[in-house]
Order: C-alpha cells, then structure tokens, then sequence
C-alpha cells in the first residue's frame, strides 16, 4: 500500500467522527492530521523506531470502529474488577455509559465520558487534552486527529480512594479491520491519593488497532497507582503514549503490564516539575510467537531534588521480539537527582530476541544515577537445586519465572487483578511450553 493510500483511509476514518463537533475540536483534529501527513507513519529509519517496523499498520487500510459492537458487554464484565469504586467501559473508542458502573464515589469524584466533559462548563478536561505536545509521536498526533471521546477522571484535592477506579477499554472488529482513538484525562488534585486501573482488552478474529493517549496530571503531594493492564487478542495492534506530569511532592507509580498483541507499542513520558516529585515506573511483559513489545520510556528530572526509580522485566519466547529504550534526562537545575534504571529479561528460546538501550543525559553535576541491563536464561544451578529438593523441572521452571515477575507484579495493590495477571502470564507460557 502506498503512502498516498495510507493516508486517504485515515482521512476516511477521520471523516466517520461525530459531525457536531464543536469548531475548536474540529479545527484540533485538523491541525494534528496535517502534522500527520507531514511525518507520516516511522519507519526503521526514525531512531525511535529502529528497531520496530510498524508497516503491518500502516499497510493496514482500517475502517473507523463502530461504538456498537456485540458482544462488547460480555468482554467489559469478564475483565471488570469486582471491588472497583466505579467502572468507566469505552468500546471502540466510545464511552459507553449503559455498561459503566459507579458504586458510592466521595464528593467531587468524576468519572465520565471524555466528550461529556468537553461540555462541561469548568472543565479542564479541553485545555488537557488540546495542549498534548505531539512533536515527534506520530501515533500520538494520529490520535489527536481522531480525539473524540474517551475517559475524564477528577480525584479533588485532599480526596483519598480506598477502591480502585476501573477504565475497561473494549476494542472489538466485526468483520474488518477497525481502529480506535481513545484518550483518558486524569486529573489528581493536592494530597489525593487514588488507584486507577486501565485495562484494554478486545475480541473477534479480525486485526484491530487500539492507539490511545493517557494523559495525566497530579497536584502537590497527589499519590497515584497506575496500572496500566493490557492483554489484547493475538491480531491486535496496541499503541499506547501515557504523558504523567508531577508538581511537588507528588508521587507517581507506573504499573505495566502487557500480555497480548501482535505489535505493542508503549510510549510513557514523565516530567517531575517540582521540588521531592518521585517517579517509579515498571512493567513486566511477554512476547511469543511472533509477538513484538517495544517500551521506550522518558524520566524528564527538571527540577532539583527529585527521584525516579525503573524496572522492566521481560519474559520471551518463541520468536518473541522486545525493544526497552529508557530515557532519563536531568537539566542543569536538577542537582540532587537520585534516579535509578533496571531493564531485565529471560530468554525462553534461542529465537528469541531483545534490544535495550539505557539513555542517560546528564547536564547537573550533583547527582546519583545508575543503569542496569541482563539478558539470559533460567538459571541452571537454581533449577537444579530446587530439583534436588522435591521439585519438578516443570515446578522448578515455574517458581523461578514467578519470582522473576512478582517483582513488579507483587507490587500491584488490587489483589483481583494480581491474580488474574498472573494466570494469564503463566498460562501463554504454559501454552507455548507445550507447543
């Protein structure tokens, strides 16, 4: 497919969206699909995407997703999280309010439609969402061109969640292709403390490309888990950039996890902007089969006295592709930096294959910053102990694997969803194991 075409089904698609929207948003969209086609779709030849060839999506002429798709309803309460203060459902980029739930949220809680808040007077839901700086992320301006609804979450100030609040993003093709644009505004006011859990999940036999923008924003002192829960289907195209800004003192935990998809795509930015702001970002990932999981991640330490600490681990099989690309820059003014990068993963074939590749960019002179990077195998003489006490070699194999992930999973707060992750890890390795 040529170029030319590539972008007349983007233009297509684009043309699919609500036909009343509001002139500043239309004239958004339009500025962001010509950015697009100045740039189009990377190639191997961007540094960013080296590694990562995304012509299966962009020889992919898709069709703009419906937001009525049968059988939508049954995958959102299959992956609902029981306990959750409220349950926010997209499909097709859609939110969907019949399938939402919302138990007893404190005062000043919002969990609503992204186009609803757009109508909302007092919302900042708009500015948000119109002042991403897409520079340089195509799939990020590919968004911006369909930005149309999504999710608005508002935790106020001095508000504490005991529950976590739940996005289930449900993409789901009929009898083609689709695409859907989803975009998530969370806003996290002065000393707030909240979990939210993002889970992006989909269905049929048809390929499907889910590109969605989180964006975030925590207050002074503001506390946020992020669980970012993605287990899309074997055909799926997953592209995710998360933009997380933290004034002083805030803390933010990155949680990801991704267990599916034929090309994934992760892009998390933080900015630390203020004075004791902290930043842990992890993940933990599996590829198999001909799976490809691409994280590049970006710690911006802008202010003095700030920490950040990351680790991703990966788990790769079959002829399973990854890509950790971790960036930590730290501007003159940053002295007292205290950041810290791990990138690990285990080898599960000799076909399998990882490229990693710690950025540090340093321009302040008091600082503590490190980086560590392994690949390997299992460990030999740790399997053949655990054997020669009891153990299979299949028990054995299995408890290494689980103390390897449980590093970053043990830390999730939502026992339900812990445990659901973890059966779904071990289950597609068990799978391929027995293949």
């Amino acid at each position: 497919m040529s170029a030319t075409q590539t972008i007349d089904w983007i233009r297509d698609g684009q043309r699919g969206l609500g036909t009343r929207a509001p002139a500043w948003l239309a004239d958004h969209r339009a500025r962001a699909l010509e950015a697009f086609e100045t740039i189009g779709f990377p190639t191997t030849r961007n540094e960013s995407y080296r590694f990562t060839s995304v012509a299966p999506i962009a020889g992919t002429a898709f069709d703009l997703a419906s937001p009525e798709a049968e059988g939508a309803a049954a995958i959102a309460a299959a992956n609902e999280i029981k306990d959750s203060a409220a349950t926010a459902v997209v499909v097709n980029g859609c939110f969907d309010e019949t399938l939402s739930a919302y138990g007893s949220l404190p005062l000043g809680v919002v969990v609503d439609g992204l186009a609803n808040a757009f109508d909302t007077d007092g919302s900042n839901a708009r500015d948000i969402a119109s002042q991403l700086d897409t520079d340089g992320l195509p799939f990020a301006m590919l968004n911006a061109a369909f930005l149309e609804d999504g999710i608005h979450i508002v935790v106020p100030e001095g508000a504490v969640l005991t529950s976590p609040l739940q996005v289930v993003v449900v993409t789901l093709p009929e009898d083609k292709a689709v695409m859907a644009h989803p975009r998530i505004v969370i806003e996290a006011g002065g000393q707030s403390q909240a979990t939210v859990v993002l889970s992006f999940v989909g269905g049929g036999g048809q390929p499907y490309l889910t590109n969605v923008v989180t964006q975030v924003r925590l207050g002074h002192g503001a506390v946020l888990e992020l669980v970012t829960d993605q287990r899309e289907t074997e055909q799926a195209f997953h592209t995710h950039h998360l933009h997380a800004y933290c004034e002083a003192g805030a803390i933010l935990h990155s949680r990801a996890v991704s267990l599916g998809g034929r090309l994934v795509r992760n892009d998390l930015a933080a900015v630390l902007d203020g004075e004791g702001a902290h930043a842990s970002i992890d993940g933990v990932y599996l590829a198999d089969g001909d799976e490809l999981v691409d994280n590049h991640t970006s710690i911006d330490h802008a202010v003095a006295h700030c920490t950040s600490h990351e680790l991703y681990k990966g788990i790769l099989a079959g002829k399973g592709r990854a890509v950790f690309n971790g960036r930590i820059l730290v501007r003159p003014d940053a002295q007292k930096t205290d950041a810290k990068q791990t990138n690990r993963a285990l080898l599960l074939s000799n076909d399998a294959t990882i490229n990693s590749n710690p950025q540090l960019e340093i321009f302040a002179d008091d600082v503590k910053c490190t980086h560590g990077a392994a690949v390997g195998q299992l460990d030999d003489e740790a399997l053949f102990y655990l054997q020669a006490r009891g153990l299979s070699p299949a028990q054995a194999r299995d408890m290494l694997l689980h103390a390897f992930a449980n590093e970053v999973l043990g830390e999730i707060s939502v026992p339900e969803l812990r445990i659901a992750l973890e059966h779904r890890l071990f289950s597609r390795i068990n799978r391929y194991l027995a293949e």
